[in-house]
């Protein structure tokens, strides 16, 4: 195993987790650390249980991060890392990064005109889902995701659903009366065919809770209906499922990604 050139020792470092945790976003496993970087995330602390193993992952699958990786990751023993993250992963790498200023996120959210759709996830539950739907939202080039309800869309499992893209798009919470200006299409079993409908670059795209669906509010603040095509007697999409193919429908129509 190699040591980084003037990488803190492991007590240090350590030391330095322990003094930042509280305020930071975590960073669990080497491709959400990698998508952290790739996208700009302030990273103060990153650590791996084998630091040889870990850079050469990214030799072979992220070569342009590869630079910062060696300078960022310090090696610490194997029970040391496991005793920073709840989960320990596979590749044996955590981080830490600081979350985007609020501010600059809600501006984001905001911006008129946009280019690419918000997705609002209504009072979403499981966590993986939500993490799920801001990796699609990324690739997808859209403007953000916002959550309502009480789930953080910050919390550890959502970033690791996410893989680390969250630094990639700009992710909020708000309730239903704060969501950012644009024509909301809300999908629901009840609501027109999405296949009969352009979505414009501004539009608000709504999800319903797994379980609920939309809520009362939601509902009400909905400009427009939509339904996606689905087999009688099949009951629901997963909500990753039915982001994504809202947001293809979207992107086939001209859409970014270019």
């Amino acid at each position: 195993m190699t040591d980084a050139p003037d990488a803190l020792d492991a007590s240090g470092t350590l030391a330095r987790w322990r003094g930042l945790a509280d305020g930071c976003v975590l960073l669990d496993g080497f491709h959400t650390l990698k998508h952290a970087v790739r996208f700009g995330a302030e990273i103060p602390v990153a650590v791996t249980a084998d630091r040889r193993a870990a850079l050469a992952l990214a030799d072979e699958l992220a070569p342009d991060v590869r630079p910062r990786l060696d300078a960022l990751l310090t090696e610490v023993p194997e029970a040391e890392y496991a005793s920073l993250v709840a989960r320990p992963h596979p590749t044996a790498v955590a981080a830490l990064a600081v979350r985007p200023a609020r501010a600059a996120q809600l501006a984001l959210l905001a911006r008129l005109p946009r280019t690419a759709p918000v997705v609002v996830l209504d009072d979403p539950r499981n966590l993986g889902n939500a993490g799920a739907v801001i990796r699609l939202a990324a690739g997808f080039g859209a403007t953000g995701v916002v959550t309502t309800g009480t789930v953080d869309p910050w919390h550890p499992n959502v970033v690791r659903g996410g893989a680390g893209l969250h630094f990639a798009t700009a992710v909020e919470r708000l309730t239903v009366d704060e969501l950012p200006p644009g024509p909301v299409f809300a999908l629901d079993p009840e609501g027109d065919d999405l296949r009969g409908v352009k979505l414009p670059d501004d539009a608000v795209l709504a999800f319903g809770s797994e379980r609920s669906g939309l809520s009362p509010a939601l509902r009400a603040r909905a400009d427009h209906l939509l339904s996606l095509p689905m087999r009688p007697q099949v009951s629901s999409y997963n909500l990753a499922t039915s982001v994504a193919m809202t947001l293809y429908h979207w992107s086939a129509s001209g859409g970014a990604p270019a």
